[in-house]
């Protein structure tokens, strides 16, 4: 997770969004990213078993039929690229902990860092 937190704000930050990766645990804050929060809600409907009807019809009012695809799409190599690695119990290093503290704080991965390094 830490991993793709980083690529979405190397690509928000080369597409030039403001992404506050807040968002990304707490939907209260906004994404900064066009459609972005349409596009968090679908992510928490996949994961959390939620509405997926309504989420799916929100990104596509936002942004339509293609960047519904395309999100399905990324979702997908996400998942591949999280169950590889857990699979094969690739730790997450310390050294990209200390350096990425904001980041786990912002979003919250305290617990999934805990899990790895007590």
């Amino acid at each position: 997770m830490l991993s793709h937190v980083g690529m979405l704000s190397w690509s928000a930050e080369h597409m030039g969004y403001d992404l506050d990766i807040r968002s990304i645990g707490d939907p209260g804050f906004a994404c900064g990213v066009p459609g972005g929060n349409a596009l968090l809600g679908l992510v928490d409907a996949v994961l959390a078993d939620g509405d997926l009807a309504a989420a799916q019809q929100e990104v596509r009012a936002r942004l339509g039929d293609g960047a519904l695809v395309h999100a399905a799409g990324v979702f997908g190599n996400f998942q591949m690229m999280n169950r590889i690695a857990e699979g094969t119990g690739i730790p997450i290093p310390k050294q990209r902990i200390d350096a990425s503290v904001d980041q786990i704080e912002a979003v919250g991965l305290q617990r999934m860092i805990k899990s790895q390094h007590g």
